[in-house]
C-alpha cells in the first residue's frame, strides 16, 4: 500500500501497450515523457493511452516468474529445487513470496540485464518476467484506475461513448486488481481514492464486505463497457487490435468469480475453526449465478463459443499461430480475458513446455512433474466415474485395473498426460525406442527409465502435455519435430469453460443440481455434462446427482480436470477449505517396473499446511504498520 501515497500534478506515462499480440500506440510520444494531467484526459487517444498501462499490469502467471515457469502451486505439481516458490510452499514458507523474485507473486520484478529499457518494474518490458508481479502490479493498477475515475471532469473533449469506455475500463481494473490481491492475501480495503497523505482505510472484518464493494465496481464497468469493441466508433480506429480489451462479458465473468469466491467455504467461515467444505454463502452464490448467466447469454448469441470436440480444444490451449490471440478461432472462441503473455516467443515456448523436461522440449529448465495423487484422484475412467467411485462397484462393473492403471481412462487423460509407453513421436534414422516414453522407476536392475528421476526428467512417473504442440501424433522435441515456435499457448485469466464450471458450482449450492435459475435455462447437471459430452464420456451418474455432497465432489473433480495445470488449483483447494487435508496436502509419485508387474504409490512430500495460517499469504511486515486498522493474517 505504500505505492498509493503520492499523487503528482505531472503524470508519467509508460506506453508500451503490450496487448500481447498487437501493438497500437495511442500517444506518439516517448515512453516516460511527462504530460500535464489536463492534457492526459483531454482526448480519447490520450485518455486511452493512460488506461493502456493497466493492461500491462495484468500478470500472466505462466510467464511472469522466469524461464523455470514455476506457476503451479497446488497439489498438482512437484518440484525439487529449493529456490522455487512451489517448493517453499511445500515447506510452509509462504512468507518467502516477499523475497522470491522468481514467483509471480513477488513484490517487485526480476531485473533483466539487456532488457528493452533496463527499467526496474517497467510495464514496457517485452518479457513478463521483467514486468511488475502481482502485489506491486495490483497496487499500481488500483492507483491508476483511481486516477482515471478521479479525473472524469477533465474528459471534456471526449464523446459520451468514449468517456464511458474509459471509465468502464477503470472500474473493471480497480475491481480486478483488488481481486488479484484478495485471492492470495484475503480481505483487503477497497481503495477508491488517490491517496496524497496518510492512509487510514481500515482492513475490513470479512472478505464478504470488500467483495460486495468490489461488486459495485463491476456493476459500473458492466454498464459502461461494450459487448464488442469492433462495433463501436472508437473501436473502429483499432479494428483488428481489440481482442485483448475488456468487455461487458469480461466484467460479468469476473463479477461472478468475485462473488463465488466470496461465497466459498474459506471466505464464508472467515478463518474461524470448524470449517465445512460443503457450506457456502448461498445468497452470494445466487448473485454469482446471475452474473455468469449473462456470459452464457453472450455465448448463445455467438460472442463466445465452446470447443465442440477434443480436436477443436487444441485451438483453445495452444493451436494458434504466433502473434495472434489464442482461443479466438471459430471452432473455439473461449477467450474472455488474458494477460499480455504472447509477445515474447521464448517465454510462451517455455510456458507451453512447463510439464516437459528440457532434454525433450529444448526450452525452459527442470519441468514441473505432474503428481500421481492429483491425476489419480481427478482424471477418472471412460465410464465417467472417478477411480474411487468406479472401484466401489456401486455404479456398475469396475473398469479400473490396478495392474493396468493407464487403461480405460477418461479421454482427457490421454489428451493432456504422458504416461509410460506413450509415443512421443517417430523420426527416420532414430530407433523407435528413443521416441517412446520410459517413465518406469525400475528396469529390473534398480535403474529407472530414460525419462524418469534423472537429468531433470519426471519425478512422478507422469508428464503433462496440455499446452505442448502436437501435429499428427508428432510432438515437439529437441531431437524430433521442432514445431513449438509456430504456436501461441498462454494461460487465459478467464475462458468460457471456467465460466460454465463456476456457474454450475454456484448454482448447485444455491438451488441444487437439477434446478435452473430464472436468469438462464441451464441446470448445474446440464452444464457439467457439456464437458463430458465434449470429452466423449457419460454424464454424471443419476445416483451421484441425487446426492448433494457427492455431486459437489463431482463438480470439483470436473473443474480439476478441465482447468488442470492452468494455475487455478491452489486458489480452488484453499477457497474450498480442503488444502490442509491429506488428500490435497500429500504429493505422490507412481513407482512401477518396466514390465508393469507392480505399481506402488510413493510419498514425495507432505506439504506443511495448517488452517488458517497457510491459507493466506502474510502481508509484508511494514504493510501492517501504517496504522492500527490493518492487522496481519492469522498465524503470521
Amino acid at each position: 500500500m505504500r505505492i498509493m501515497k503520492n499523487l503528482r500534478i505531472k503524470m508519467v506515462l509508460l506506453l508500451g501497450m503490450l496487448l500481447a499480440f498487437a501493438c497500437e500506440d495511442y500517444l506518439d510520444i516517448a515512453p516516460e515523457a511527462e504530460i500535464d494531467i489536463n492534457d492526459v484526459f483531454a482526448t480519447f487517444e490520450t485518455s486511452q493511452g493512460f488506461v493502456e498501462e493497466m493492461y500491462n499490469l495484468v500478470v500472466d502467471y505462466g510467464t511472469n516468474g522466469w524461464s523455470f515457469q514455476d506457476y503451479i502451486y497446488g497439489d498438482d505439481g512437484y518440484n525439487t529445487q529449493a529456490f522455487k516458490f512451489s517448493t517453499q510452499l511445500d515447506r510452509g514458507e509462504l512468507n518467502r513470496w516477499i523475497g522470491n523474485s522468481l514467483s509471480y507473486l513477488h513484490q517487485n520484478n526480476r531485473f533483466q540485464t539487456g532488457s528493452n529499457n533496463g527499467t526496474l518494474g517497467s510495464t514496457n518490458e517485452e518479457q513478463g518476467r521483467g514486468r511488475p508481479k502481482v502485489w506491486n502490479a495490483s497496487m499500481r493498477g488500483i492507483r491508476k484506475a483511481n486516477v482515471v475515475i478521479a479525473n472524469e471532469d477533465l474528459m471534456v473533449g471526449l464523446t459520451q461513448q468514449e468517456k464511458n469506455v474509459i471509465l468502464g475500463q477503470a472500474y473493471f481494473f480497480r475491481a480486478f486488481f483488488h481481486n488479484e490481491v484478495m485471492k492470495f492475501w484475503g480481505r483487503f480495503p477497497h481503495i477508491t481514492e488517490v491517496f496524497t497523505g496518510a492512509i487510514t482505510t481500515p482492513r475490513p472484518e470479512t472478505y464478504k464486505e470488500v467483495a460486495l464493494a468490489v461488486n459495485e465496481d463491476y456493476k459500473k464497468a458492466i454498464e459502461l463497457l461494450p459487448v464488442d469493441w469492433d462495433d463501436e466508433p472508437y473501436g473502429q480506429r483499432t479494428l483488428g487490435d481489440n481482442a485483448g480489451r475488456v468487455t461487458k462479458g469480461a466484467a460479468y465473468a469476473f463479477q461472478g468469480k468475485n462473488l463465488l469466491l466470496a461465497a466459498s467455504p474459506l471466505m464464508f467461515f472467515n478463518n474461524a475453526p470448524g470449517i465445512d467444505t460443503y457450506t457456502y454463502d448461498t445468497e452470494l452464490a445466487a448473485m454469482a449465478v446471475d452474473a455468469f448467466a449473462e456470459v452464457l447469454k453472450l455465448d448463445e448469441a455467438g460472442e463466445y463459443e465452446l470447443a465442440a470436440n477434443m480436436e477443436d480444444y487444441k485451438k483453445v490451449l495452444w493451436n494458434t499461430p504466433r502473434n495472434t490471440w489464442p482461443a479466438l478461432v471459430p471452432e473455439a472462441k473461449e477467450l474472455i480475458f488474458a494477460g499480455s503473455a504472447g509477445s515474447h516467443v521464448g517465454s510462451t515456448s517455455s510456458f507451453m513446455a512447463t510439464g516437459m523436461p528440457r532434454p525433450i522440449a529444448a526450452t525452459g529448465t527442470q519441468c514441473t512433474s505432474a503428481t500421481h495423487n492429483f491425476i489419480h484422484q481427478n482424471f477418472g475412467m471412460a465410464n465417467g466415474l472417478s477411480i474411487e467411485d468406479d472401484l466401489s462397484g456401486v455404479y456398475g462393473t469396475p473398469l479400473y485395473d490396478p495392474n493396468r492403471p493407464f487403461d480405460n481412462r477418461d479421454p482427457r487423460f490421454y489428451a493432456w498426460i504422458f504416461a509410460d509407453r506413450d509415443v512421443l513421436g517417430t523420426r527416420a534414422g532414430i530407433p523407435a525406442v528413443n521416441r517412446i516414453m520410459q517413465l518406469y522407476s525400475d528396469d529390473g536392475t534398480g535403474s529407472s527409465g530414460a525419462h524418469r528421476d534423472r537429468n531433470n526428467y519426471s519425478f512422478t512417473g507422469y508428464m503433462f502435455k496440455k499446452f505442448y504442440p502436437e501435429i499428427n501424433g508428432e510432438y515437439h522435441s529437441q531431437r524430433g519435430n521442432n514445431i513449438i515456435g509456430r504456436f501461441t499457448g498462454i494461460r487465459l485469466h478467464m475462458r468460457l469453460t471456467d465460466v460454465y464450471l463456476m456457474y454450475a458450482e454456484a448454482l448447485h449450492v444455491s438451488r441444487g443440481a437439477t434446478t435452473a435459475p430464472s436468469s438462464y435455462p441451464l441446470t448445474a447437471e446440464q452444464a457439467i455434462n457439456k464437458f463430458r459430452d465434449r470429452a466423449g464420456i457419460p454424464g454424471v451418474h443419476p445416483a451421484i446427482v441425487a446426492d448433494n455432497k457427492k455431486f459437489m465432489d463431482e463438480l470439483r473433480r470436473e473443474r480439476s480436470v478441465e482447468l488442470s495445470y492452468e494455475a487455478h488449483r491452489w486458489v480452488d483447494i484453499r477457497r474450498w477449505g480442503v488444502a490442509h487435508e491429506d488428500k490435497y496436502r500429500i504429493k505422490t509419485a507412481l513407482n512401477f517396473d518396466k514390465d508393469w508387474t507392480f505399481f506402488q504409490e510413493a510419498v514425495l512430500v507432505d506439504r506443511v499446511c495448517e488452517y488458517p495460517k497457510h491459507y493466506w499469504l502474510p502481508f509484508e511486515q511494514n504493510q501492517t504498520q501504517f496504522y492500527e486498522g490493518f492487522p496481519q493474517n492469522p498465524g503470521w
